[in-house]
């Protein structure tokens, strides 16, 4: 029989809520460090919203663009596409089925934040009693105090929940010392940042790498890189950890104590 406390950690579940809904198989807790929302498939280009609007060639063409860091003309692709379409609409329709399926998936009790694919204003509607959302604040699971900042930093991709620096800092700032300091994106590290695949260097943020040196938190929980170079580093006293692109493992991490 197991003894102690044992969590179960995803990220970029893009749509999988049929893997997600084993995920706390086996653990006192489910914690999910966001991006729900499959708007694209880089591995698959037929999965999401995308292809589902726009079509499988299309969204192959817009990968080609996005992988080869051709952003203007990526984005005047996405701009001739949604002419005459009500994107806002479409996409909060498309949206809402999934959250509908992935939120029905998480076992109870389950402690998420947003990712920067997220829309966290549609979250309340879905979130039943088990699920905590937390954003900018702490949460004790287990006997261990948890801190949760959510979404990304402003980049070229211009996904939903992308904001300033500062704000994100003010989220950060807000945390105060945590034992497991749990983020969508990775601090400001180049071997953390750098996406295998995808050949290009995702936003981490410099005051989340700050945080992490002056509080000194046992663990720093991220995902966001899907692929990345490295997928766990100490800095300092604290381990960090990329806990997997969840889409395509299906499989959680685990932190037991």
């Amino acid at each position: 029989m197991r003894g102690g406390f044992r969590i179960h950690v995803v990220s970029d579940v893009h749509g999988n809520s049929e893997a997600l809904a084993r995920a706390g198989d086996g653990a006192d807790a489910l914690v999910c460090l966001g991006d729900l929302v499959l708007f694209l498939d880089y591995a698959d280009h037929s999965r999401g919203i995308f292809p589902e609007l726009f079509g499988v060639e299309n969204a192959d063409r817009i990968v080609e663009l996005r992988t080869a860091r051709r952003f203007e003309e990526a984005r005047e692709l996405a701009r001739r596409l949604w002419d005459g379409i009500d994107r806002a609409s479409a996409v909060e329709k498309a949206v809402r089925g999934q959250y509908a399926e992935l939120f029905a998936a998480f076992p109870t009790p389950t402690y998420a934040t947003y990712g920067n694919v997220d829309i966290p204003g549609l979250w309340p509607e879905y979130a039943r009693p088990g699920t905590t959302v937390l954003d900018g604040e702490r949460a004790e699971i287990g006997g261990r105090v948890f801190g949760f900042v959510g979404g990304g930093l402003r980049s070229q991709m211009r996904t939903p929940y992308e904001i300033d620096d500062e704000t994100y800092a003010a989220k950060l700032a807000a945390l105060g010392e945590v034992d497991v300091l749990c983020s969508h994106i990775p601090p400001d590290v180049p071997e953390l940042c750098y996406d295998t695949v995808a050949r290009r260097f995702e936003r981490g943020s410099s005051a989340l790498l700050e945080t992490i040196k002056a509080t000194r938190p046992k663990y720093a929980l991220f995902g966001h890189v899907h692929q990345p170079l490295a997928r766990r580093m100490r800095i300092g006293d604290t381990e960090c950890v990329n806990v997997g692109h969840f889409a395509s493992s299906g499989t959680p991490w685990a932190l037991e104590w």
